[in-house]
């Protein structure tokens, strides 16, 4: 079944927050935000911006009725800045005006005066100030002070890695109106439809029941809109309440990339030691996570890092420590892998810096170290239904390693100005919120009188599939065709108390209950089927719009057993509620069981460089990937694909870069670079692992929206070994991203 909205996308039907019709009376709101990073405010003057003619109000913390806080996990962010401002971009005022260009110009008439201090913008300089945003975190396995004697090999070193522009099609935005009785209804794109509910409920002093939140679709997200999109959907509520008129603000994108948070920057260490069978003996990382001014999503993302620390590989004794340090950079929030990745990346660079120092292949030690069932995570979960070894195996058989860097060899030794790499990319991706009560979700199903069927779920389709995976969930269990069952938008009225579409557990959790709302729904209408055709409701199944008899198409159609069901007032509305079970973390030991079940796969990664020109470019992916029992193939490739392809964006283009004064350079597409079609490798094969797949995932269809993206973490390493066919002195280093500037410094470095 194809992308249900594929269509509507390519014909521009598809609706978003700026496609919805406008209110008569709508206003347009547009963000003061601070010019420094760090500071006290001395003056603030906005009377010259309220005689501009078609400015209606301007907005500070001062006029917020209830909390002037939108901290999600730690309360420690405002909504609008009080007396201090702790990042550029932080907002201070929200203008209301009759449109977008007056807001604008009223915008440049506010007068404000900062008393300007010296930002920090390192993780760890705020670290050796203090500058935490929450307690650290370790996690331990084995006794890692002991293990270093039996180490015969034994490395350190630093990584870094950068941040990352979420750069989604759509920016932020939201359109809030008021409806009866005060209530006010909020159309936001937004991954967390009920944060944006009980934030705004918070700021304006108001019971969440007063606010709906609607969501149509997102024009992409990646995890950018999981908590910084209620910010705007708060502001254009709080200018709701007061004037009672509609009120859109969407962001354009140099506001978006300026005042937005990224993927988190982390500068972190490691120690890494082996015995003469490459086998890890020892693993510590310490890991200082860029969290920006607030906390946002921070300790979560610190949390996932911990749980991905060691990536897909058994080592008996581990020590993992994190600390989240508080910068004065717009707060950094979640985006795909949420965390994983970047402490992947750790592990993935002392392997490499052992494999360098012994004068061997990576893979060799990636190999010999790959988890198997029963082995221990070093948060105290057991591994089990483990792919690692079937991937890697089928992977090792379909490209044949050996081979393969023959050819490679043969190429470079050919080649004076072009070299080639190659490295292999196991991974291992936890699913599940690590947060133990996030992970459970609601439904609501009705069936028409007619056999049409209306789905309203939690879930948010933002380009990644997911209600073409309910809509085939229900159509499966209901027998009936696609096109008679409709999925509705997002809404807090109809399914509340969501969990946000992310942690890649927005079809398992949705699914789950969607599945059981159906066949609560199948097991009521088999008993009226098996009524009318006085048989056993056990002999009953229902497909292709008919009962069947044990296989046998019988004359009781779909539409009429709903019509004699209707009449018959039998309900044909479903709640479906689902909890994941069998999962809890007990963060006081640091160990429990926090996944549902873990996403395998390993990819093979060919990169080429220009050794003139220092410009890398990747010609060659072949992913061997464990799906467990794919509901939706094309769909899943879709996901393998794109994940692939930005996360190479990360690690050899995309650079974020601030300056001292904690101002971005990088603020438009002209300075930051993203993956293209060129970058698209002239190679690139996904083969899925033949499995039963996990009694926990939907139809036991495994997750896909984060676990692949781990696999283009290799286009980093697939760089670094052609540099090193190159240049036989290269000191190898860590430092994502991979650019040009670096390549070429790399390549002729003695």
């Amino acid at each position: 079944m194809k992308n249900i909205d594929s269509l509507a996308h390519a014909k521009g039907e598809s609706l978003y927050i700026d496609d919805l019709p406008i209110l008569e009376g709508t206003l347009f709101g547009y963000v003061f935000d601070s010019p420094v990073a760090k500071g006290t405010i001395k003056k603030f003057d906005l009377s010259d911006a309220l005689k501009l003619e078609g400015v209606i109000r301007i907005f500070t913390y001062k006029d917020i009725p209830g909390q002037n806080q939108i901290g999600i996990i730690i309360k420690d962010e405002h909504l609008l800045a009080e007396n201090e401002v702790h990042f550029v971009g932080q907002p201070i005022a929200f203008i209301v005006a009759e449109s977008e260009n007056i807001a604008k110009k009223a915008k440049k008439l506010i007068r404000i005066e900062i008393d300007e201090k010296e930002p920090i913008t390192n993780p760890r300089i705020a670290f050796e100030k203090g500058e935490l945003i929450m307690p650290s975190r370790s996690f331990k396995l084995g006794n890692i002070d002991t293990a270093w004697a039996e180490c015969d090999y034994v490395f350190e070193g630093k990584v870094e890695s950068g941040a990352q522009e979420h750069l989604y099609l759509e920016t932020q935005g939201a359109y809030s109106y008021t409806t009866e009785k005060g209530n006010i209804r909020i159309s936001s794109a937004t991954q967390g439809p009920t944060a944006a509910q009980k934030i705004a409920a918070s700021v304006l002093g108001i019971s969440m029941h007063k606010i709906e939140v609607d969501v149509i679709r997102l024009g992409g997200a990646f995890g950018g809109k999981e908590d910084q999109a209620t910010a705007w959907a708060v502001m254009t509520a709080l200018a709701t309440f007061h004037l009672k008129k509609p009120v859109k603000f969407c962001l354009q994108r140099p506001d978006d990339m300026r005042m937005t948070g990224k993927r988190h920057p982390y500068s972190s260490d490691y120690k890494i030691g082996l015995d003469k069978n490459l086998k890890i003996i020892a693993y510590q990382a310490i890991y200082y996570q860029n969290a920006g001014a607030a906390a946002d999503l921070s300790p979560a993302i610190m949390e996932r890092t911990l749980f991905h620390g060691t990536n897909s590989y058994f080592i008996p004794n581990v020590s993992l420590t994190a600390h989240s340090c508080r910068t004065n950079l717009p707060p950094n929030t979640a985006f795909r892998g949420f965390g994983a990745p970047q402490g992947v990346f750790v592990i993935e660079s002392a392997i490499s810096r052992a494999a360098s120092e012994l004068k061997i292949d990576a893979f060799k030690i990636q190999k010999i170290n790959l988890l198997k069932d029963n082995d221990e995570f070093s948060f105290g979960q057991i591994a089990s239904e483990v792919e690692a070894r079937n991937t890697w195996n089928l992977l090792e058989e379909k490209i044949h390693f050996s081979s393969k860097n023959i050819e490679i060899d043969k190429f470079n030794s050919e080649n004076k100005h072009f070299k080639k790499g190659m490295a292999l990319m196991p991974i291992c991706f936890g699913i599940s919120f690590t947060n133990t009560v996030m992970n459970h979700a609601r439904c609501l199903v009705h069936i028409y009188q007619d056999g049409s069927v209306g789905i309203s779920t939690g879930a948010i389709e933002m380009g990644q599939g997911v209600n073409t995976k309910l809509l085939q969930i229900a159509s499966l269990i209901f027998g009936i065709s696609a096109n008679d069952i409709k999925l509705e938008t997002t809404n807090t009225s109809r399914v509340a108390n969501t969990s946000p579409t992310a942690a890649s557990s927005a079809a398992d959790l949705n699914g789950k209950a969607l599945e059981i709302a159906c066949n609560s729904l199948v097991s009521r209408l088999k008993n009226k089927a098996a009524e009318i055709l006085n048989i056993d409701a056990g002999h009953l199944h229902f497909t292709e719009n008919y009962i069947f008899i044990e296989g046998q198409k019988s004359d009781l159609s779909w539409q009429k057993l709903i019509e004699k069901a209707f009449f018959s007032r039998i309900n044909l509305s479903e709640i479906g509620h689902y909890a994941t079970p069998n999962i809890h973390f007990d963060k006081t030991k640091e160990k429990g069981h926090p996944f549902a079940y873990h996403v395998y796969g390993t990819a093979a990664i060919v990169a080429e460089v220009d050794c003139i020109r220092g410009i890398s470019k990747i010609e060659e992916v072949t992913i061997i990937h464990d799906s467990g029992k794919s509901i939706n193939l094309n769909i899943d490739r879709g996901q393998i694909e794109g994940a692939v392809i930005q996360a190479i964006g990360w690690v050899t283009m995309e650079e974020i870069v601030h300056n001292k004064k904690g101002q971005l350079l990088s603020n438009a597409l002209s300075s930051y670079k993203v993956p293209d079609i060129y970058s698209i490798p002239k190679v690139f094969e996904i083969e899925h692992l033949k499995t039963e797949g996990h009694e926990m995932a939907i139809f036991k269809s495994k997750a896909i929206g984060e676990p692949p993206f781990i696999y283009g973490i290799g286009a980093y390493f697939a760089v670094q070994n052609a540099i090193k066919a190159f240049n036989k002195d290269y000191k190898i280093a860590f430092d994502l991203p991979f650019t040009p500037e670096k390549i070429l410094m790399a390549l002729f470095k003695k």
